[in-house]
């Protein structure tokens, strides 16, 4: 990509819209004056140039980082200028904040890595690296030796591109910005031994997923994709934050007790249940609910307590009541409960064989949110409250499940989350449990109520979808988003880590396929 070639043309289509001579304190008035389509417009033009400067200023971020390491010492880039370290350098000349700053040094190092190499210890700043390249253009020879003049050119190696290049090559391009490269590196954290080709390949579907997913989404899919890559991991990053739990009291300076607590895995999980189960109807949860947890919902909605104060009357009364709370008075009739997704495989492989050995490691994921464990952790769990199996295919597709009453029964429902694992319109990162089932093929156009043409949508985009004239169809394992007034289709992705959960999965028997994609152009409602 020509850089300035790039933004000389952003900056004619800006022109085109705002005006030959915009002055700064006519930008409000210009931009509200637009009409929507060039509203948008404006603001994609914008976005793509801001991630064109964006990677430029992260690249120089490392540099600075690649000439303020502590071989440099008291000599280094950023300590010559006052600073401790490179990041407050950044800060102080950006204006970010210091983890902002943290995230140019640490994207600005890895593109530095993918494209020129690291600096070697010992290189002054803008010294020469044995066999590197000088300023200006000029090789050196191995060691550092001007080669003699006449002698045969060496064939250049490239030297291989490390895992964060898929990453790296689309911050360079504009096509991610530097917190969506940091939580896609970050997140699936550095490759076991061996493992760069499958880390390459888990970035390169991170990247390809950035654009209907939100920055806290991808980095979460990251770090589910790592542990499903590294199950030995897993497990021991579980028991490390396992060993972080705590709760600690102490008074303010009112007198007031407080509290701050760090959760371990199981226990997060099984407190977010609890919340959720009883305060969904305050946060847009579904709305095709019976009549006894309606009228719940409606008393709830109405209640002058804030959603922080219903938490903790929550967790009082939880508390308190213990082991003989009546759960239907606490939570209503949707009761809180942590739903385990697991591989019948990796469920078998967490005993002990005949010889005394364990099984090999495996993980599940906690449906809401997409949370790994591991499998033993799931086995405990189904020797506790049983189990509910699902066939799926390798895209998660449940098969053999439901037919065709008018509702979704909770088993389709159960089975949908599996597949969706929440709210599948673009960038939404509602949980399953706050997402209610919609028929890809209207039930009043006699569509049936199964669940490979059902989907999960939040609430919000499920009542969007109806009054905004959208409409989901389905190609092959692929759900489409499109609208009635003809612009292009918008691809609904399965989430990342759920692709790669379900990759192993045997693909579905010869004769099961989606159903044709219906006329999506009638304005029925469900």
């Amino acid at each position: 990509m020509d850089v300035f070639a790039e933004v000389t043309a952003v900056v004619d289509r800006l022109r085109a819209h705002l005006g030959e001579s915009l002055q700064s304190h006519d930008a409000p008035a210009v931009i509200a004056a637009l009409g929507e389509d060039a509203l948008i417009t404006v603001m994609r033009d914008l976005a793509g140039a801001t991630r064109i400067f964006e990677s430029l200023r992260t690249t120089a971020a490392g540099v600075v980082a690649s000439q303020s390491t502590r071989e440099h010492g008291h000599s280094g880039f950023a300590q010559k200028r006052g600073h401790r370290t490179p990041v407050t350098l950044v800060q102080e000349i950006t204006g970010s904040t210091r983890g902002e700053a943290s995230k140019q040094v640490r994207a600005g190092t890895a593109l530095l890595e993918a494209t020129i190499g690291t600096t070697p210890s010992g290189v002054a700043p803008g010294g020469v690296a044995p066999g590197g390249v000088a300023p200006g253009g000029v090789d050196a020879a191995p060691g550092g030796v001007d080669a003699a003049p006449g002698a045969p050119a060496a064939t250049p190696v490239a030297a291989p591109r490390p895992w964060h290049w898929p990453a790296d090559e689309a911050l360079l391009g504009g096509r991610v910005s530097t917190a969506v490269h940091d939580a896609i590196v970050q997140g699936l954290g550095a490759p076991v031994e061996g493992g760069d080709e499958a880390w390459m390949l888990a970035a390169q579907r991170l990247v390809d997923e950035a654009s209907a997913r939100t920055v806290e989404e991808l980095a979460k899919s990251a770090r589910t994709i790592r542990d499903m890559l590294d199950p030995e991991g897993a497990g021991r990053r579980f028991d490390e934050r396992f060993e972080r739990r705590a709760l600690r009291t102490w008074r303010d300076e009112y007198g007031q007790l407080r509290a701050s607590i760090t959760f371990d895995d199981d226990g997060g999980a099984w407190v977010t249940a609890i919340l959720d189960a009883a305060l969904r109807p305050r946060r847009n949860g579904p709305r095709f609910v019976d009549s006894e947890e309606a009228a719940r919902a409606a008393e709830l909605a109405a209640d002058p307590r804030s959603n922080d104060q219903l938490a903790y009357d929550l967790l009082i009364d939880t508390l308190r009541a213990g082991a003989l709370a009546d759960t239907a008075q606490v939570f209503g009739t949707r009761q809180a409960g942590v739903r385990v997704v697991v591989t019948a495989e990796a469920l078998a492989g967490t005993g002990v064989d005949p010889s005394g050995e364990l099984g090999s490691a495996g993980i599940g994921l906690v449906e809401d949110g997409g949370t790994a464990i591991p499998a033993w952790l799931a086995a405990q769990r189904a020797c506790d409250v049983g189990t509910d199996e699902f066939t799926v295919d390798a895209a998660g597709n449940p098969l053999f499940v439901g037919r065709s009453a008018r509702l979704f029964t909770p088993k389709q429902k159960a089975a949908l989350a599996i597949r969706d694992g929440g709210c599948r319109w673009p960038s939404c990162d509602r949980p399953a449990s706050y997402c209610e089932a919609h028929h890809c093929v209207h039930w009043a156009r006699d569509g049936l109520t199964n669940v490979d043409v059902g989907i999960l949508l939040c609430r919000f985009h499920h009542m969007q979808l109806h009054h905004g004239g959208w409409f989901i169809t389905r190609a092959g394992d692929d759900f489409l988003l499109g609208n009635a007034d003809g612009r292009d289709p918008v691809p609904m992705p399965p989430r990342g880590h759920l692709q790669y959960f379900f990759g192993g999965i045997d693909p579905p028997r010869e004769d099961f396929a989606p159903p044709p994609r219906p006329d999506p152009r009638h304005p029925v409602v469900e």
